[in-house]
């Protein structure tokens, strides 16, 4: 690794570990991104090229469906009504840019017309999964006084029982409308898209009189791209390509608990259960 940063800089030098045969420091002068795609490829190794300060980050802002959480929580639902493959074609194709999301949205909500809303209760108990690390990651930032923004262009009723689940203290998510405890099939304005997961971003970021450089996003769609462009430091987790593209950096390979090495953390400092 370090021979292949030393053909873009000859004094390029390993600094320490954080944490030994694990993850560490390497130092170098130039541009970040022509160290990130010479680096980029390398078997089993994630990459962040970042400034030396700030290194720890006052706001975490996360988007939740593949994730904070493995699944995308519409596609499970649908499920329930027969409709998964339908929803989930949908889906990959609003997380990939290739459709308006607000659109797409609405009209994968009208196919769930009529479900009862115990259905949304039984497929958060049943389906949806904390990814491996983020209760690490958001405890060890909440411990350390950052302030942790959970983000969704899915719905309250699951993105209100993750947050407390994994810790955050801040939630931004769509809300379903219901009618005779079914789902009336439409969504209440306004809609959480990527402008407004941007928004939400700017509005918690001006709220703690924090720069840009004070913040951390992550997110894997294409609807994440515009928050992520606006944190210090955006992270592309399990990403779709039109993500990748404008992210800071990818994780491919580590759970979320790697972002707390990236801002400097070792394990030993990590939140336990």
């Amino acid at each position: 690794m370090l021979g292949l940063l030393r053909e873009l800089d000859p004094k390029a030098a390993f600094l320490h570990w954080i944490d030994e045969g694990d993850a560490a420091d390497l130092r170098f002068s130039g541009n970040g991104k022509d160290a990130r795609w010479a680096l980029d490829g390398l078997d089993g190794v994630d990459i962040v090229v970042q400034p030396d300060e700030p290194r720890w980050k006052r706001l975490f802002v996360a988007d939740m469906d593949s994730t904070i959480i493995g699944q995308e929580c519409i596609d499970e639902l649908a499920d329930y009504a027969g409709l998964k493959e339908k929803v989930a074609r949908i889906t990959e194709r609003a997380m990939q840019g290739e459709l308006d999301f607000p659109g797409a949205l609405r009209e994968r909500v009208r196919l769930l017309a009529g479900l009862d809303e115990t259905e949304l209760k039984r497929c958060l108990n049943e389906r949806v999964r904390v990814t491996a690390g983020a209760e690490t990651l958001v405890q060890t930032m909440r411990a350390g006084g950052s302030s942790c923004l959970l983000v969704s262009g899915g719905f309250l009723s699951f993105a209100e029982p993750v947050a407390r689940t994994v810790g955050f203290d801040r939630v931004r998510a769509n809300r379903l409308v219901f009618a005779g405890g079914k789902l009336s099939g439409e969504v209440g304005d306004p809609i959480v898209d990527g402008i407004a997961k941007r928004d939400a971003l700017i509005e918690a970021r001006d709220g703690l009189g924090l720069k840009a450089e004070d913040v951390l996003a992550v997110g894997d769609g294409a609807n994440d791209k515009l928050m992520v462009e606006e944190a210090g430091l955006g992270i592309a987790f399990r990403a779709k390509p039109a993500l990748i593209e404008v992210a800071d950096a990818e994780l491919r390979h580590h759970g979320l608990d790697a972002l707390l090495w990236v801002q400097g953390v070792r394990r030993r400092d990590w939140f336990r259960k």
